[in-house]
């Protein structure tokens, strides 16, 4: 077993899943504590959505993927919260507009092209083998933002997460701060979706921050437990897709569902 586990880390491509696969867990935690107590966490689903349509036509032009997908996928979530925040519609029905419509042109794109080639299945689906050099230069790039921006601004994200009415009348401008999570959690899905596939990207929104709500209490505890069980999960995910030859996201995704399971119990043991 030991062998087999320095065996995986002489692996150039497993160094840089890891390496990517680390930042992106942890801006996703960070970032889903805010969504799920806004009950906003679904933005995640749509965005992935909207990243796939967008790397479809991406391909079908000959054009970078990442480089147009990430504004794109900007675009997007300022759009899903300007639509939830001043017209009719709720988030959850904008999500499902938006998104439905992105995937539906990004298969179009992709049917009168070339079709579904192994470049957008791993897109679609996630695979730690079509990390190139370019990509984790530039993950570590943006996930090292999205850290940054979250630290600095945390007071201010914490206040609009908890109470945004009170927030504004405090003198903070809470749209500002709802956008910049918004634009937060639009580059992380990108990051993200390389790895672990645009149809389960959202679960490291959602899971560690519902796994972590269940023994932890204030928000700092949550956000910091969901941090580092979102990394715990991601690693041993990882490991067990290389030892047993599993899907990457899959794998991960299924040790988040069994970690939620365990706080779930051990929640109950607690409260008898």
């Amino acid at each position: 077993m030991i062998h087999t586990l320095i065996n995986m880390f002489s692996y150039t491509f497993m160094m840089r899943a890891i390496t990517v696969g680390i930042l992106v867990s942890l801006c996703s935690a960070l970032l889903g504590v805010s969504l799920v107590l806004k009950r906003y966490s679904m933005i995640g689903d749509g965005l992935s959505h909207v990243g796939f349509g967008s790397l479809a036509v991406a391909t079908a032009l000959g054009l970078s993927p990442l480089k147009i997908t990430v504004p794109v996928v900007i675009i997007a979530a300022v759009l899903l919260l300007r639509l939830s925040e001043k017209s009719k519609l709720k988030g959850d029905s904008a999500i499902g507009i938006i998104s439905v419509t992105a995937m539906a042109v990004g298969v179009l794109s992709v049917s009168v092209s070339t079709g579904l080639n192994t470049d957008l299945y791993s897109y679609l689906f996630g695979s730690i083998l079509a990390m190139t050099a370019d990509d984790v230069t530039l993950s570590i790039i943006l996930s090292a933002a999205v850290i940054a921006l979250y630290v600095i601004f945390y007071n201010r994200i914490f206040a609009v997460t908890f109470d945004e009415h009170f927030a504004k009348a405090g003198g903070t401008p809470a749209p500002l701060y709802n956008m910049l999570i918004a634009v937060l959690t639009a580059i992380t899905i990108v990051l993200g979706m390389r790895m672990m596939g645009s149809l389960i990207i959202s679960a490291l929104i959602i899971f560690p921050a519902v796994t972590s709500m269940r023994l932890c209490k204030s928000y700092r505890s949550v956000t910091l437990c969901s941090a580092v069980l979102s990394v715990v999960c991601f690693c041993i995910g990882i490991v067990i897709s290389f030892l047993y030859d599993l899907p990457t996201g899959a794998s991960i995704v299924t040790v988040n569902a069994v970690m939620l399971i365990v706080f779930m119990i051990i929640e109950k043991i607690v409260k008898r």
